[in-house]
């Protein structure tokens, strides 16, 4: 479903007439009024109406007018999907790093959006869940708006569960004398069994996809959010084998390939001719997708947002940002293989196509969503003269090389996904219409894929072909040159780089198969904020303390002498030692000059009492039951 939110703005005025608004003083308490208008709740229309405000809060896309809100929890300003991965290892912003990466987070003081610790939106899902059976219809038409909620009730639940572990498990909206303001956290086991009971309500009740009405949520949206929560929960619960839940993980597995499987082959892949990839996410238009199962549209002169605007003027969106080396290397080459395919560290054998780390050489002969994630010089981005885009024209500008600058990539690898550079949609400053994806079918496949071999490697060769290999294919790997290419249970490419690092990282072994799994969802999935949470839920967390590092500095140091400032070639000047630092390899070092005392030149700590987040101390203090995670305590 393409949503189409200018039937949504009357929702909104409606909201705040029988809800109370939504201001930082209300953050720092629970609500104090009721719904006293009892003649609402009767038609179709009012259930309508209270459930459209809903679909802002959950459906976010690119957020809506300057774009400048913060994630709950991660604090990254902007579009989530744009700027979500600088909370990982596949991106850095400028400026220092968040201090919650650099294992110095302070413990906040009262609940917010910021923080995750945040109650309103779900207030509201519950508010409509109590009072909506007062309509005046059939049960099956009640029944379907019901669903709505509830899918966003499991949508809720699932992200707070994510950051916090055991939440407390709410059916009602409450107020200044309700009991459960003072109960304990419920146990996740029985808050993820609701989840699903509700996502399973909402699977059940929404109607078929091209027989809901006026755009609303649909069957197929339902089973896709059960599937990514189910893939969540069952990895969850294999790796974090100290929650000692991981005897139920092949049940939450099954249900993964369960919705999985009523998807499969309702949609297909977007294919658009030359640089398909990158097409798909710079537009402004997704109808005809193939691909979209839900996403977020917005009107011209209606509802609009400034993503587009900060990120083609700055690269920024009050940060700009850059991939990692760390992300750049797990591309593989043109044959399907990695850039090394043998020896030992300091003695690794290089793959044929890898030309080594060159001017910007690291990006040719590789998987080709490489240069449609972060381009080469000259490609999608050049010198910006009038808005246009034109090499011939203004000249090529190579990446800004900065740690605090405005439209620096920090690394030299320019994020270019979601990048439109478009003069008419950066004009409309506030009313930026560029299309959001939040679910789509790739993601499906990998989700099926990933829960078939999670399931005791249940993965066949034709699943992958279904999956991993027709997301190649229409990558644009060419199969028929290099057979290589195409992935093969029980011939997995060597990779002695990527298993040394997971060897060192991680507590349990990673197979060929796996691993290979793993790569496909980083680099199909790049630049839309899924990172942080695989990394979650795989008890990876310690490969953010794989050094943080990009482009190699020193062989393109004479870019950047400060004498190419005219056309064809444009470079700020950059300093070494100064202006930037490098490792003993000649690499650039992100964060070199942290203000935290546990980053040690580029590379970040990690504690596993981080895989949950922090509940606010107001709220430890104002219901004593409630029990800090651990680690936290002294924060």
């Amino acid at each position: 479903m393409k949503f189409n939110f200018k039937k949504y703005i009357l929702a909104l005025g409606m909201a705040s007439v029988l809800l109370p608004g939504c201001n930082d003083d209300f953050m720092e308490r629970y609500p104090q009024d009721q719904l006293t208008d009892e003649s609402f709740w009767k038609t179709e229309t009012d259930l309508k109406l209270m459930l459209n405000s809903l679909y802002p809060l959950y459906i976010i896309g690119h957020q809506s007018g300057w774009a400048q809100d913060k994630s709950p929890a991660l604090n990254v300003v902007g579009s989530p999907l744009m700027y979500g991965d600088v909370y990982s290892d596949n991106c850095v912003k400028t400026g220092n790093e968040f201090r919650s990466m650099a294992g110095e987070l302070i413990v906040p003081t009262g609940a917010s959006a910021d923080n995750g610790w945040y109650w309103w939106n779900l207030r509201k899902v519950n508010f409509f869940l109590n009072r909506y059976d007062r309509a005046d219809l059939s049960q099956e038409k009640k029944n379907a708006y019901a669903a709505e909620a509830y899918f966003f009730k499991a949508w809720d639940y699932y992200q707070k569960v994510l950051l916090f572990g055991d939440v407390p498990w709410l059916t009602r909206d409450l107020n200044v004398d309700s009991e459960e303001l003072y109960a304990a956290r419920t146990p996740r086991s029985e808050v993820m069994d609701s989840v699903l009971m509700c996502i399973n309500k909402a699977v059940e009740w929404l109607p078929e996809k091209g027989k809901q009405e006026d755009e609303r949520l649909n069957k197929d949206q339902a089973n896709f959010l059960k599937a990514r929560i189910c893939l969540f929960e069952g990895t969850f619960r294999k790796y974090h084998t100290e929650a000692g839940l991981q005897e139920t993980a092949n049940k939450w597995l099954e249900e993964a390939v369960k919705a999985s499987e009523t998807l499969i082959g309702k949609y297909s892949l977007y294919k658009n001719g030359e640089d398909t990839y990158w097409k798909m996410f710079a537009t402004t238009d997704l109808s005809g997708n193939p691909e979209v199962i839900l996403a977020r549209n917005y009107l011209e002169n209606k509802v609009g947002h400034a993503a587009q605007r900060y990120f083609n003027q700055n690269n920024s969106n009050r940060q700009s940002m850059g991939a990692t080396r760390s992300l750049i290397d797990e591309y593989l080459c043109i044959d399907g293989r990695p850039i090394y395919t043998g020896g030992s560290e300091k003695n690794y054998e290089k793959n044929s196509n890898f030309l080594g780390y060159g001017k910007w050489t690291e990006l040719e002969n590789r998987d080709p969503r490489l240069t449609q994630t972060v381009c080469r010089p000259g490609e999608h981005v050049t010198v910006y003269e009038g808005g246009v885009v034109d090499k011939d024209a203004n000249g090529i500008k190579y990446p800004d090389l900065n740690y605090n600058a405005s439209g620096s990539t920090v690394t030299g690898y320019r994020v270019i996904k979601h990048w439109m550079g478009d003069k008419v949609e950066e004009d409309r400053t506030t009313q930026g219409i560029q299309a959001a994806i939040e679910f789509r079918y790739a993601e499906l496949l990998l989700i099926y894929a990933e829960a078939k071999y999670e399931l005791n490697g249940t993965l066949s060769q034709a699943d992958v072909d279904l999956t991993i290999n027709a997301l190649r294919e229409r990558a644009g790997f060419d199969f028929n040159k290099y057979p290589t290419a195409r992935l093969t249970v029980g011939s997995e490419p060597a990779d002695p780089r990527l298993d040394k690092i997971y060897a060192d990282k991680l507590e349990y072994t990673v197979s060929p198969l796996l691993r290979e799994i793993r790569r496909e969802r980083r680099i199909e999935m790049a630049i839309e904020n899924r990172r942080y949470e695989d990394l979650i839920r795989w008890k990876a967390g310690k490969l953010l303390t794989v050094p943080m590092r990009g482009m190699h500095f020193l062989t393109v140091q004479d870019l950047y002498d400060g004498t190419h400032t005219e056309k064809p070639e444009k470079a700020q000047q950059v300093e070494l030692n100064k202006t930037v630092f490098v490792d003993d390899e000649g690499f650039l070092i992100c964060y070199p000059k942290s203000p935290y005392q546990n980053t040690i030149k580029g590379t970040l700590p990690w504690d596993d009492y981080r895989y949950y987040w922090p509940i606010p101390k107001e709220e430890l203090i104002m219901n004593p039951n409630l029990v800090q995670n651990k680690g936290w305590e002294n924060k």
